[in-house]
């Protein structure tokens, strides 16, 4: 990730989750396999609240680079440790393999609306990324932005004053969180430009599968359904396909737009299935991403 957006070309990564059953990590290894087709950047995968999917998350880590042998970004996040917690957890993840760190404050644990701190541990994301480079400078670092701004942020600008503190805590590159309004990226985007951050801005994009899943995430992250794209989806009754159709239509149309206005990469959070991100790719591509 150090470098990774410098070389010129587009790069495309892919974000899982770990599974709760056996049959759910066969799974997610199939949708890897797949989607190594495109030559992916990283593939990232998240950690729990509280450190729940620790030990699950770097087991997916290690099989993905001894599979496929693509570089991966490990989730990481303050809730519930001690900094010796979170450098015991940073040196594991070394020793697996992981190539990149992406460091998050991360959300409340269930039950309470507040983050508040363990007794020894950090508060805020940027304190996670000043340890992780001077502890484990190898690793490369992504964090977290929020076009529609974060909900805790008393502001924009307030949560761009976040952002800026990472970035300049060493952060390597800018993660968005999902949105479905590109005009919604294009001001962060502009924003944070305004404001001296230089590092790389990569849109997050999820595909609609559903519209009662868009509508339960949307409802967690606090994004936004554009109002002719609700109308679109709700058009389609009760027809599970035919929303995903429409979703993967919209998320085509964001990345092609996305890629005309130069952005250096495009994350795709795929809920661990392939269908919908490889219809999109051979929309955008004649065939699967040539190596570079």
């Amino acid at each position: 990730m150090k470098n990774l957006y410098q070389r010129g070309d587009v790069v495309f990564s892919f974000e899982v989750f770990p599974p709760k059953t056996p049959q759910g990590f066969e799974s997610l290894y199939r949708t890897v396999g797949e989607l190594a087709n495109y030559k992916p950047g990283f593939i990232s995968v998240t950690y729990g609240a509280g450190g729940s999917t620790q030990s699950q998350t770097l087991e997916i880590i290690k099989e993905i680079r001894s599979r496929f042998q693509l570089a991966t970004t490990a989730h990481f996040t303050l809730v519930g440790a001690t900094v010796p917690q979170l450098i015991a957890f940073l040196r594991e993840a070394q020793e697996t393999g992981a190539d990149n760190i992406m460091a998050l404050r991360g959300d409340p644990p269930q039950g309470e609306t507040k983050f508040q701190p363990v007794q020894g541990g950090l508060s805020y994301a940027n304190e996670l990324v000043a340890l992780i480079k001077e502890q484990f400078p190898s690793f490369g670092i992504g964090v977290g932005g929020y076009p529609e701004t974060h909900q805790e942020a008393t502001s924009p600008e307030d949560d761009l004053g976040h952002l800026k503190r990472k970035v300049d805590a060493g952060a390597d590159a800018i993660f968005t969180q999902l949105f479905y309004d590109n005009a919604d990226f294009f001001r962060f985007r502009d924003r944070a430009c305004q404001l001296g951050i230089r590092q790389p801005i990569v849109p997050g994009l999820l595909p609609i599968l559903s519209l009662a899943q868009v509508k339960r995430i949307t409802s967690l992250c606090g994004s936004k359904l554009p109002p002719e794209l609700l109308r679109q989806l709700e058009a389609c009754g009760d027809d599970p396909a035919a929303q995903a159709r429409v979703g993967v239509e919209h998320c085509s149309r964001q990345c092609e737009d996305l890629l005309h206005e130069g952005v250096p990469g495009i994350h795709f959070y795929v809920l661990n299935r392939s269908d919908s991100v490889r219809k999109i790719m051979s929309d955008l591509f004649p065939a699967p991403v040539a190596g570079r």
